[in-house]
């Protein structure tokens, strides 16, 4: 195990970075709103195409920010938890978001964030994919994006990394949550690129898909809160 946590962490990724300035995006449209930032917390693959992006978002009211995404028809919106200066927020999303089309294209976003209505989206390119192909896949497909940064880099940590999941484990999760998402963690779910299924855990567990993803974005939200809390 240790020597297989050595190799990936030793791994080169290319990271490419775009900036990106139409409203047409919502994080980019939230930013512009009475001075509000906006930054992905974390990028979680669903399935059948569509992914959970965990949001904090400051300085703009939590009802105005879950408007906004009601009239976007590729954003679902969830109040996480609210915060003094804004609040956590879920965001489903399907292939409209540039963060999704950076997934499915197989890049890993690892940065998305907007300030003052201009964004930027960063992502990891993993050695068997193209990383030049991905840049001019994206920037065909948007318009107002352009390229600002390219570099290799090393491999970083799955998204959910033994310090957040130790934070969640170890405080208000149900029983229930705890065995689903440890045993999604310890079988790789969180790993780039996914070595299981929900599908496959949810087996596992003798429970439907649909109820293992319930049980696992409880977590999750629970997880993302708690680690926000703590920095």
């Amino acid at each position: 195990m240790a020597s297989q946590t050595h190799s990936r962490t030793e791994e080169r990724v290319t990271y490419v970075e775009f900036s990106l300035s139409s409203p047409t995006h919502p994080f980019v449209a939230v930013s512009a709103l009475e001075g509000g930032e906006t930054q992905l917390r974390e990028f979680v693959p669903r399935g059948g195409g569509s992914y959970a992006e965990f949001f904090s978002i400051s300085d703009v009211e939590p009802e105005t920010v879950l408007s906004l995404a009601r009239d976007h028809p590729s954003a679902d919106g969830t109040l996480v938890e609210r915060f003094e200066d804004g609040g956590l927020f879920e965001f489903v999303v399907d292939d409209h978001c540039p963060a999704v089309f950076l997934g499915e294209a197989g890049a890993l976003p690892r940065t998305v964030e907007a300030s003052g209505g201009s964004g930027t989206i960063g992502a990891e390119v993993p050695p068997s994919e193209d990383a030049g192909t991905i840049v001019d896949r994206f920037l065909d497909a948007y318009s107002d994006a352009e390229l600002t940064r390219k570099r290799g880099q090393s491999y970083r940590t799955p998204i959910f990394g033994q310090r957040c999941l130790r934070a969640a484990l170890d405080d208000d999760l149900t029983d229930r949550q705890r065995d689903i998402i440890e045993t999604a963690h310890e079988a790789g779910y969180y790993d780039w690129p996914r070595e299981v299924t929900a599908e496959e855990l949810a087996e596992r567990f003798d429970i439907s898909p649909p109820t293992f993803h319930q049980h696992l974005r409880t977590a999750e939200q629970k997880l993302i809160a708690m680690t926000l809390r703590r920095t």
